[in-house]
């Protein structure tokens, strides 16, 4: 099941005659950092989700086959040419954009729900308790506008909202008012809940090597970087993050000694991971997580981050067992 932003695209009404997709998906990635590249046509449809350095994961669908992952990146690839697509191109928030390569693998547990029998405010509570993992889908009054909202484990996460992007700190006020429309002029839900570890997200060939290890450093500059988006979106920050987080990692060189900067074998930039030490896999994700949460609990935004870091949990959920790493 493909769902789409409520956002308007970046880029709308492009078509596969004239693109070229694997050097459309790098501009893309250089120009927007992340986001989705959704594919439509009379009898196919599907979708690219990306990040600044690798295509996360695609969906595929037409009348013989629906497929998910590299496989289904793949197929579009390679019908690029079979069918006219119309494609349209959305900017996604790099914090989210882990959950909606999720999102084509879920599935519809409450359809068509009517603000005649159902009221959103106690839907959305209810999904709380429930621990939903996935989303409402939520259609206003005429259709003039709609929204999303995310959850993790009955968390809310995130939105996407047909009035424009919304700032991560002001999800729940735009779910608020959503609540409120619905109440003015009615609604319609749709619940879908995305199964755990449905979707593992694979590079295609045309970006990275088949059967390539999941890369420890990556998968560290993924979490550095969901946490510094988060950062940056509050209004009460009062320095920059690299300032903070490089202060944190001195405070634990002692327990860490990779972290020492005299020692001269990490650094964190322009949210990319320089390593060049002896450190274990282990070793180093423990010692960049642990500093991390650590200086979450300094500015308080550790329930924040345990939130907004949930899709990433999910995309490495083997890779941190394996490391024996807990974030929560």
């Amino acid at each position: 099941m493909l769902v789409v932003p409520k956002e308007k695209p970046v880029l709308t009404n492009l078509n596969t005659y004239y693109l070229k997709l694997d050097k459309l998906i790098e501009h893309c990635q250089g120009e927007m950092g992340a986001g989705g590249i959704f594919f439509k046509s009379a009898s196919a449809h599907g979708a690219v989700y990306f990040d600044p350095d690798e295509i996360l994961s695609g969906y595929f669908s037409d009348k013989n086959a629906e497929l998910h992952g590299q496989s289904a990146v793949e197929q579009l690839m390679q019908a690029e040419f079979s069918y006219n697509f119309s494609v349209d191109i959305y900017r996604i928030p790099f914090e989210n954009v882990y959950f909606w390569s999720s999102t084509p693998a879920a599935e519809k547990i409450y359809k068509d729900l009517s603000t005649e029998f159902t009221d959103l405010e106690g839907l959305i509570k209810k999904m709380g308790a429930e621990k939903l993992t996935g989303y409402i889908d939520i259609l206003i009054g005429s259709q003039q506008e709609s929204g999303m909202i995310f959850f993790a484990g009955g968390e809310i996460i995130g939105g996407s909202f047909s009035w424009g992007p919304v700032e991560n700190n002001s999800v729940r006020a735009a779910s608020k008012l959503l609540v409120e429309k619905t109440k003015k002029v009615g609604g319609i839900f749709q619940v879908c809940r995305i199964p755990i570890g449905a979707v593992k997200p694979s590079p295609p060939h045309a970006v990275r090597t088949i059967g390539a290890p999941q890369n420890v450093l990556r998968m560290l500059e993924e979490f550095l970087g969901i946490i510094e988006t988060l950062y940056n979106s509050r209004k009460d920050k009062d320095a920059d993050f690299d300032s903070l987080i490089r202060k944190k990692f001195v405070e634990n060189a002692e327990r860490f000694t990779f972290l020492d900067p005299f020692a001269g074998e990490f650094d964190f930039n322009d949210r990319k991971i320089r390593f060049s030490g002896d450190a274990d896999d282990a070793e180093l994700a423990t010692g960049i997580i642990v500093s991390t949460k650590e200086l979450a609990e300094d500015i308080g935004m550790q329930e924040e981050m345990r939130k907004y870091l949930a899709s990433w949990q999910r995309k490495y959920e083997e890779k941190l067992d394996h490391l024996g790493i807990r974030i929560a």
